[in-house]
């Protein structure tokens, strides 16, 4: 395919491997296209020793890690930059003086795929987007058709996922705004886009939501006629004054019968998002309404995960944000009236992200039982706001979640639930998100029985 030819024998700079799994998938998909690949980290060979032991057998790989070259980023055929490296970075200022192309590697895969003759289907959004990316996938896989999914999933390389593409397949993409940038530099966007919707996040990273919004509108801005957009009724305004080249379309809400397995009318709404790119991509109703009606949820986003001593454990680590977190509130709230009375103790807590915490803390005196802290920037913001009927104790943050969980876990009786959602980032006590996810789910295991 041409993308070989593309990467072969070029000199190809990495700005960012990290601990994911994403950054030594690319790098291995690219040494097997014959390009010389030179990868560069702010982090140690120590601090990177897990992705770089499984990069050591390729000789056409080498690493300047602990800091960055100038020199890199001028002397190359292209600069890979990892998201969430700030476009105003002195690497990424290099290259560009340099007239050296920076591109992502998402939007990378994206651009081959469609010249292969592949739809792309990107999911964005503040909220909602991991799910809604989820649910087209399954539905598409019940329904038999070839789908790939690829984005901001964990551990997989999208760019590596270009061997496998074929001419009518369709790759679904969960897209944050980092790797919308790279959409951005490549001037392309994909052939069904959907945006859920625009609440403050990473408002440590973009200087207003402004600046967030244009990364995001990445999605629908280069799209063509005979594309499809569809937006959630809190963006269309904005998303309209930005004049997209497609008419946004805003999805009506699924038929009331439809049972879903996932609980929350934010879920139904995230299902709703589904139904329209699933419409637009050929499915009838019938196979639709079968696929979201099969989805069993995703890992870390209000995940049933067991039951103990008549206490049901819900994962949302994922919640990130103080709406993430009030959605699930909202969520549980609405099961368990549903059902019969219960208390929901929940365990939150991490770095601030400079978000505003009124809402959440408003949520959390409403619907909680009691809460448990885990130590972090963000926690400390949150705690003064919380309601006096929460026991203050000696050590009111948590610096381990294990002693967040015991804790949770004494609080609760039977019939109670305990979630985890923490609304806040995960920097300082764990490695990243998924690390927390993982702490969680072993922790719950070592308990008895499976998690």
């Amino acid at each position: 395919m041409g993308y070989v030819d593309d990467f072969k024998n070029k000199r190809i700079t990495v700005l960012g491997l990290g601990l994911l799994g994403r950054g030594v998938g690319d790098i291995e998909f690219l040494a097997g296209c014959g390009a010389k690949v030179l990868v560069t980290d702010k982090k140690t060979e120590t601090e990177l020793a897990e992705s770089v032991a499984k990069l050591k057998q390729y000789r056409n790989v080498t690493f300047h890690l602990g800091g960055h070259k100038k020199e890199d980023f001028e002397k190359c055929d292209m600069v890979i930059k990892a998201a969430g490296v700030p476009l105003d970075s002195k690497e990424v200022v290099a290259a560009h003086a340099a007239g050296i192309p920076v591109v992502m590697s998402t939007a990378l895969f994206a651009k081959y795929a469609m010249e292969a003759g592949a739809k792309i289907v990107g999911v964005t959004g503040t909220r909602g987007k991991t799910i809604v990316a989820y649910m087209i996938y399954h539905c598409l896989k019940n329904g038999l058709k070839t789908a790939l999914l690829g984005g901001n999933v964990r551990g997989v390389s999208t760019l590596a996922m270009l061997t496998d593409v074929k001419k009518g397949d369709i790759a679904v993409l969960e897209l944050d705004s980092w790797q919308l940038q790279g959409f951005g530099d490549l001037k392309i966007s994909p052939h069904i886009a959907v945006f859920t919707n625009l609440m403050p996040d990473h408002q440590n990273y973009y200087k207003d939501m402004d600046a967030y919004f244009s990364d995001k509108a990445n999605i629908f801005r280069y799209q063509h006629q005979g594309d499809a957009l569809m937006v959630g009724r809190s963006v269309s305004e904005r998303v309209e004054a930005a004049r997209p080249p497609v008419a946004p379309h805003i999805p009506d809400p699924i038929p009331s019968d439809w049972k879903l397995n996932i609980v929350g009318e934010h879920n139904r709404e995230n299902a709703s998002f589904a139904n329209a790119a699933l419409s637009a991509l050929g499915l009838s109703d019938e196979e639709i309404k079968a696929g979201l009606e099969s989805f069993e949820g995703v890992e870390g986003r209000l995940q049933f995960v067991r039951e103990i001593g008549g206490v049901k454990i819900y994962n949302d680590n994922n919640a990130t944000t103080p709406e993430a977190t009030i959605a699930a509130l909202k969520a549980l709230q609405e099961s368990r009236i549903k059902n019969h009375e219960v208390g929901i103790i929940l365990i939150a807590g991490g770095s601030d992200k400079g978000l505003t915490l009124k809402a959440l803390a408003d949520e959390i005196n409403r619907s909680c039982k009691d809460v448990a802290l885990l130590a972090g920037t963000g926690t400390s913001k949150l705690e003064p706001l919380l309601d006096s009927r929460f026991v203050i104790r000696d050590s009111s943050q948590h610096t381990s979640l294990g002693s967040a969980i015991a804790q949770a876990l004494r609080l609760a009786t039977s019939d109670d639930v305990v979630l985890f959602s923490p609304a806040f980032a995960s920097f300082g006590m764990f490695k990243n998100e998924y690390d927390r996810n993982d702490q969680f789910l072993e922790l719950l295991r070592k308990m008895g029985g499976g998690a």
